[in-house]
């Protein structure tokens, strides 16, 4: 059966290309552009159909898409007189098609977040539930299977620190992880919930020769516990629900954001995810339910948007930037400019991504 679910993991993957691409596609045919193809996939066509104008087909490499409207490819020539091609019709035109993909990624983020908001309830609290105490630590014999963690005072904090996620998943002041190293094996205080009594525990972490910090190299203090994240939902109506749709994308965007600059800075190391990578968490959210799996899916929309969005040459920021600047100057940036830019930038993403797909395939073996 583990096929089934891979097989709706790759189905999910043309749900967030379909969505995006049908974006594209829209836009474009509102604003008179002609557009050529229409493929959810790569490669040669195992099935194809034409309506109004327009090729639609499904190719056998999942991992992609593409509309192609008439003038947009880089190395195309173009008819100046044809008012169906895409450098033909109005600045605005063109930044709207262009913006529409990832756009509609975020529309359609907001549309499952709704529907799964008021059918399953709103995410309110985020725990770090105890999933195990490993013997040879202080917090074994204390700490049980199915406590949640509420806070963690160490020596000289004034306030206890809250370890857990409120909605919209805005980050606690440091993850727990952070917190138990910081002590540096003094002793702290942890404050959980057990069924309905709270119970604080003093407590010390020990270092960990086998678990080292990727930067400095340091050993880490750990507390000996084995967690996972359980999340509780509440019942609300359809407004609330709405807003909680509209609310996600923003917290995410925003938080996506803060985690990219402290990449950029040097504060917390990258990690790349390639097609492999997406299915494969799509899949375990299948694995994990309904609800996991449109959650998934409702992040992974938002994340595509906004990674399409960035100011990458060849993505749709890349391309949106030469049109504001076309808008702004009221003249449009060299050709020949702006194809070798986007070109460029192909290579490199296409030389990235072969390269992060590789090293998820090796995962396998």
């Amino acid at each position: 059966m583990d096929w089934l679910f891979w097989l709706g993991a790759i189905f999910g993957i043309g749900i967030l290309i379909m969505v995006h691409e049908a974006g594209h596609y829209l836009v474009a045919k509102w604003c008179n552009m002609r557009v050529e193809r229409f493929s959810i996939g790569f490669g040669p066509a195992v099935a194809s159909w034409e309506y109004k104008g327009t090729l639609f087909q499904l190719a056998p490499i999942p991992f992609g898409g593409f509309v192609e409207i008439r003038g947009m490819n880089i190395a195309e020539d173009v008819d100046p007189d044809d008012p169906y091609a895409y450098p033909n019709r109005p600045a605005w035109q063109r930044f709207a098609t262009i913006f529409a993909g990832p756009g509609t990624n975020y529309l359609f983020a907001v549309l499952l977040a709704f529907l799964l908001y008021g059918v399953a309830g709103v995410p309110t609290v985020r725990w770090y539930e105890v999933d195990n105490v490993n013997e040879g630590f202080d917090a074994y014999g204390k700490l049980e299977p199915g406590d949640r963690i509420l806070s963690i005072q160490r020596a000289g904090d004034p306030e206890p620190v809250p370890v857990y996620f409120t909605y919209g998943y805005q980050p606690v002041p440091a993850p727990l992880g952070s917190l138990v190293h910081g002590t540096g094996g003094e002793p702290f205080n942890i404050t959980v919930k057990r069924g309905d009594e709270q119970h604080t525990f003093a407590v010390a972490a020990r270092e960990d020769p086998d678990l080292v910090h990727q930067q400095t190299g340091e050993a880490q203090y750990r507390l000996g516990i084995e967690m996972t994240f359980v999340l509780e939902r509440a019942d609300v109506g359809v407004g609330e629900a709405a807003v909680a749709a509209l609310a996600f994308p923003i917290h995410q965007t925003k938080q996506s954001l803060s985690d990219l600059y402290k990449i950029i800075v040097g504060e917390e190391e990258g990690q790349l995810a390639g097609p492999v990578g997406i299915t494969r968490a799509i899949k375990q959210a299948i694995e994990d339910g309904w609800i996991i799996a449109v959650e998934r899916l409702v992040l992974f929309n938002v994340l595509i948007g906004l990674f399409n969005l960035l100011p990458v040459p060849a993505l749709d920021g890349g391309r949106l930037v030469f049109l504001i600047y076309e808008m702004a100057t009221r003249r449009r940036a060299n050709p020949k400019i702006e194809s070798t830019v986007h070109m460029v930038g192909i290579m490199i993403l296409l030389v990235v991504m072969i390269a992060v797909t590789v090293k998820e395939c090796a995962e396998f073996f």
